[in-house]
Formats: structure tokens, sequence, C-alpha cells
């Protein structure tokens, strides 16, 4: 039998995994708690999909790529979402787009290799920060800890310092790994 947390994913198609995950919680927000607040201080269930979405644009944008005009996230943040996502998967199955080079915070990156690292590990981390402001299951599968796990891993203190992570939050002793590596990244999971 195989490991499948350790079976390498192309970049597309672990987007295309992570942003299904992602939808599906997304759509899955009742209307009533789109501005329900969130793990992420200051920020609610809403602030969620605008950060990963704009952060998407500002990704692209660096490498001379744009996401198009589409629905507003604040008339509707399910459709602007699924807008959003359909347009980096487009990117991400484009192997010149995908390939596309630009100065990312640890040097020369290429898009792909971007999107199916560090903006994959976001998917992970604010699905579960917006179920968790939704009131919505937040199970995160075993493969998605141990992908997030390692790469948290290689990022070490470079990713406390970027702000990726926030500060450690003491979890016990036989917490179990997904509020361990909640606990790492900086959320509680109480």
């Amino acid at each position: 039998m195989t490991d499948d947390t350790q079976i390498a994913e192309a970049p597309a198609d672990r987007f295309r995994r992570l942003a299904g995950t992602f939808s599906a919680t997304v759509d899955a927000v009742p209307d009533n708690r789109w501005d329900s607040p969130s793990p992420c201080d200051g920020w609610a269930a809403r602030d969620l999909v605008r950060h990963v979405t704009d952060t998407y644009a500002s990704v692209l944008g660096r490498a001379g790529l744009e996401l198009p005009e589409g629905p507003s996230l604040d008339d509707d943040p399910a459709a602007a979402w699924a807008h959003g996502r359909d347009a980096v998967q487009g990117i991400l199955d484009d192997p010149v787009k995908s390939g596309a080079e630009y100065d990312a915070f640890g040097g020369r990156s290429k898009v792909g290799d971007t999107f199916g690292s560090f903006m994959s590990v976001d998917l992970v981390v604010h699905r579960w920060d917006l179920a968790r402001a939704a009131g919505l299951p937040d199970a995160i599968p075993a493969r998605d800890l141990a992908f997030v796990r390692a790469f948290a891993e290689q990022m070490g203190d470079m990713g406390r310092a970027s702000g990726a992570f926030g500060p450690e939050v003491a979890v016990p002793d036989d917490a179990d790994e997904q509020t361990r590596l909640l606990g790492f990244l900086g959320r509680s999971s109480a």
C-alpha cells in the first residue's frame, strides 16, 4: 500500500484538489456568516476569501499575469472565489503561464511552483479558518496536514519572520496532529 501523503502532485493538480476543498467550504458558508469573526485576528469570513484572491492577484501581477475582473466579493463571495479559482486554474494548466518567472519573497520562482506550494498551503489553512468562522466542519485531511507540516518546517523561522505564521500557540502534549500543526502556525483550535 502506498502512503498518499508522500505522492508528489503537480502544482496544477494540487491546486485543483485543494481549491476544490476550499470551494466546498466557501459554498457551504451560510449567508448570515460571511461577517463572522475568524481565527485570524481582525478578519471576518469574507476577509479570508478576499485575502486568498488578493494574494493570487498579487503573485500573478508580479509575473506579468492578471486575474480578469469578476464578481464583487462584497456582493457574492462564492461567485467571486469561483471566478478567481477558475482563472488561476487556467493559468496553472497552461505550461507557459505556469512557468512564468517572477521575483518572489525568497528569490526567483515560477508561478506554478508558488501556487503548488505556498498558495496551496494558504488554501488548507484558510479553509480551516473559514470553516471555524462559519461554524462548519474543520477537519484537515491527513494528506494535507503532512503537506502543510513539510512546507512549514522547510520555511522554518522565515515563516514567522515574514508574518506567514503567527506566534506559536502552546498545545497539550497529547494533542492530535491537526491541533499541533495549527498551534505551530499560530492558531488555537480551542
